[in-house]
Formats: C-alpha cells, sequence, structure tokens
C-alpha cells in the first residue's frame, strides 16, 4: 500500500532531478545571468526554492534549517540577513544572490533534499492533520504545507529550466 509519505517522497525526489536538470553543467555566467534587468536567475530561483524548503521543512520537524547549521551560510555569503529565503526580494537583492560555484547550490539542495526525506519518511498518515500553521482561515494541516513545498520547489524549478532553455538556444 502507498502512504501519503511515499508519495511525497516521490514528488520531492522528482524536484530533486529537476534542480539537478536545471543545474548541472552550467557555467558561472550562466547559472547567474538574469533576462532582464529585474528577472530572476537560475541561482536566484534555485537558492530561493532550497531556502524555502529547507525553512519550511525545519519548522515542522522542529529542526534546525540545514543553511544555518551546517555551514551553507557562510559558503554562499550572501551580503543578505542569513535567516532570508528569498519571498518578497526586491530585483537589488536578487541581483545580490551571485552564486560562484553551482556545485555549492547542489550540494546544498542535496543536503536539504536529505533532510527533507529523511523526515517524511517518518511520517504517519494520521500525521499529515496535524495543525501547523493557525495564521490561515483555515489552519494549515502538515499535509497542506508539505503540499505547498513541492508545488512551490518545482514552480520554481520550472523557471529555472526555462531561462536555462532560453540561454541553451542563445548561445
Amino acid at each position: 500500500m502507498t502512504t501519503g509519505a511515499d508519495l511525497l517522497v516521490d514528488a520531492f525526489g522528482r524536484v530533486q532531478e529537476a534542480v539537478h536538470a536545471a543545474v548541472s553543467g552550467l557555467t558561472v555566467e550562466a547559472l547567474n545571468a538574469r533576462l532582464d534587468a529585474d528577472a530572476n536567475s537560475i541561482a536566484w530561483l534555485v537558492w530561493h526554492l532550497t531556502r524555502v524548503q529547507d525553512d519550511h521543512i525545519a519548522e515542522v520537524a522542529d529542526v534546525d534549517q540545514v543553511y544555518l547549521r551546517d555551514g551553507f551560510a557562510e559558503r554562499f555569503s550572501l551580503p543578505l540577513d542569513q535567516r532570508a529565503i528569498g519571498y518578497g526580494h526586491t530585483s537589488d537583492e536578487v541581483a545580490a544572490v551571485r552564486v560562484e560555484d553551482p556545485q555549492l547550490l547542489l550540494d546544498y539542495y542535496d543536503a536539504v533534499h536529505r533532510q527533507t526525506v529523511n523526515y517524511v519518511k517518518g511520517l504517519t498518515d494520521t500525521d499529515f492533520d496535524r495543525i501547523v500553521d493557525r495564521s490561515w482561515d483555515p489552519a494549515v494541516t502538515l499535509a497542506v504545507r508539505l503540499v505547498s513545498v513541492v508545488n512551490d520547489t518545482m514552480m520554481h524549478v520550472g523557471q529555472a529550466q526555462f531561462v536555462r532553455g532560453v540561454l541553451d538556444r542563445r548561445s
């Protein structure tokens, strides 16, 4: 029998595959390219989707964020608050997310993916009804939060793949 945890592990695995497809083999120039002055770069899109996943999973799992715990904030050395996840970033803040090593981005995503999968694998179907955020009406359950993370990350990685496609056609 397939459980909700099994489905989520599969979904997060698909995000991981898409992240690798979007980033692997890119030059630093392509990773940080913006299609216009206010567009999001692949670096920002993947950093942001990873920060959102890291932040949201850490919160519901009651663990530390990988970005802070494992030294990724220092390794990225971005001129932003270390707790920033990219939500509401201005064009200047998007530009500040410049990544000089595509592998660093993949290493960070993979570390977040491992933490996510380890957490999700331990869930039972009854866990999904737990309320994790009462600031919404209706209150947000764990199931809704996890599906929201999958949805958000997949949309952003799709945008990163689109940008990569445009850049690939230009070269």
